[in-house]
């Protein structure tokens, strides 16, 4: 068992762990197993790490499959790295997902808890997300069945889709995806078509050259749709040919782009996306808030429950009117503004500029007067004259990424001792642990999951802390 690539036969499969991970014991000893399994199944495991009281391992053979298991609905799944949970049903899932909050707030925050309210599960578990982005590679993966079968008639090479887990260089071509409303699909196999059709070079990540690098997809609730093609050098030709053929083969195309990137990596934050048809951006509605979305700004993936996360963090205010609101990590301002009618003030803080322009702007358009938001670190913003200027928050707002806040700021937050903090958190392992470091002067008074994407091990999560008196 202390040895790797032991192959351990016929475990049994008893739960979850963190990060999508299943479970089993071997003689007393935990082993984590990837590879799709469902608690239920008896598999085999192959072995790549081991220690004293653990294990790490990959299911290569199931003997008997769990009473659970539904048939997975991509053709994709298994090799595709999205929705790894299609095997689960989703209310499986979703106990799951509860048992993973709870198991983290206790163990890593070692927290007293009140009583857990139920997940709230998305009501549309399919073509959800309202933005993708897929790859252009000129080395597709293929299967081995795939290679074996073409013989010396080789077969495809370039591939528009997503990355295979842990492989840089190899992209699955994605024919019809399930994240995504329609015309994502059609788009997708427009451009691909069109650009095997006219030989136009797929991007190669190894040596650094080819055309077509990316494509990125905004589709919005508000039936407006964004296109921007990310192409690694002009070629003016090309790409009016290729953008023309894409309006006048896809109906209902909003606004599309196209970013020059010649870095390289994939990021486009510091290039700039250039109109060839349409506004530029997208708009998207939470209630009747209306929010301008660019090709590099930030918003909740999931639209519709992004509306019920925002429900919940305004519920946990408990706002009357006459609160002073600080959202850190405010980013284009939209919680901020989805809780403005409520307070009395809303103060946004975050650290990117762009998303700070795009967050006035949308208050501005949203006619809040209420809300002001300053870009810059936390840390460096708050000092006495900052507070002193705005009012001392009656409420905080925390909205981290997933490594959580920073030691700094929590002891910031403790220094600066707001009434109530409510914290959404998209890893509950990192928020976990702020709350502990919390913990000093704030108990945790409601807790509140909601699962923003459905067929992943992913979970959001609410919680408000009260201050102690």
């Amino acid at each position: 068992m202390r040895k790797k690539n032991v192959v351990l036969e016929n475990v049994p499969v008893t739960a979850y762990a963190a990060e999508g991970k299943a479970l089993a014991r071997v003689e007393g000893k935990v082993v984590f197993i990837e590879g799709g399994v469902v608690p239920g199944d008896v598999v085999d495991v192959k072995l790549s790490k081991s220690k004293k009281d653990w294990a790490e391992g990959k299911a290569i053979r199931i003997h008997q499959h769990s009473s659970d298991r539904v048939t997975p609905f991509c053709q994709h799944f298994g090799l595709c790295g999205g929705c790894k949970w299609q095997m689960l049903p989703y209310e499986l899932q979703l106990q799951y997902k509860q048992q993973q909050v709870a198991d983290h707030l206790r163990r890593i925050g070692h927290l007293e808890l009140p009583a857990m309210a139920p997940i709230i599960g998305a009501t549309q578990t399919r073509r959800y997300r309202n933005k993708l982005e897929f790859t252009f590679s000129n080395k597709a993966y293929l299967t081995d069945e795939e290679i074996k079968e073409a013989g010396e008639d080789w077969p495809r090479r370039n591939a528009l889709g997503f990355h295979i887990p842990r492989l840089f260089d190899k992209v699955l071509d994605i024919q019809t995806c399930h994240l995504q409303e329609e015309p994502a699909n059609l788009i997708k196999n427009t451009v691909r078509s069109w650009a095997e059709a006219h030989n136009l070079s797929f991007y190669d990540i190894r040596q650094q050259e080819g055309w077509l690098r990316n494509l990125v997809l905004r589709i919005c609730t508000t039936g407006e749709v964004m296109v921007n093609l990310v192409i690694h050098h002009e070629a003016k030709k090309e790409r009016e040919a290729l953008l023309q053929h894409l309006l006048e083969t896809v109906p209902g195309i909003t606004t599309l782009l196209y970013t020059i990137n010649p870095k390289k990596n994939d990021s486009i934050f510091d290039l700039e996306p250039r109109v060839f048809f349409g506004k530029g951006y997208v708009e998207e509605k939470l209630e009747d808030f209306t929010f301008k979305i660019g090709p590099k700004s930030f918003f909740q993936t999931n639209t519709y429950q992004g509306e019920t996360l925002y429900k919940v963090t305004r519920d946990f205010a408990g706002l009357t009117g006459h609160e002073v609101v600080y959202d850190l990590y405010c980013g284009t301002g939209s919680i901020g503004i989805f809780v403005s009618r409520q307070a009395r003030k809303v103060v946004g803080i975050e650290l990117i500029k762009e998303a700070i322009d795009d967050a006035r702007e949308n208050a501005a358009a949203n006619d809040v007067k209420n809300a002001t938001f300053f870009a810059g670190d936390v840390i460096d913003i708050c000092d006495d004259a900052f507070f002193a200027e705005h009012g001392a928050p009656d409420v905080i707002i925390t909205d981290p990424p997933r490594a959580g806040m920073h030691e700094k700021l929590t002891a910031k937050l403790l220094e600066v001792a707001a009434p109530r903090i409510v914290y959404v958190s998209c890893n509950p392992a990192t928020q976990a642990r702020d709350l502990a470091l919390l913990s000093e002067k704030y108990t945790v008074e409601k807790v509140q999951p909601v699962d923003m994407f459905p067929h992943t091990h992913h979970i959001e999560n609410v919680v408000l802390l009260q201050r102690r008196y």
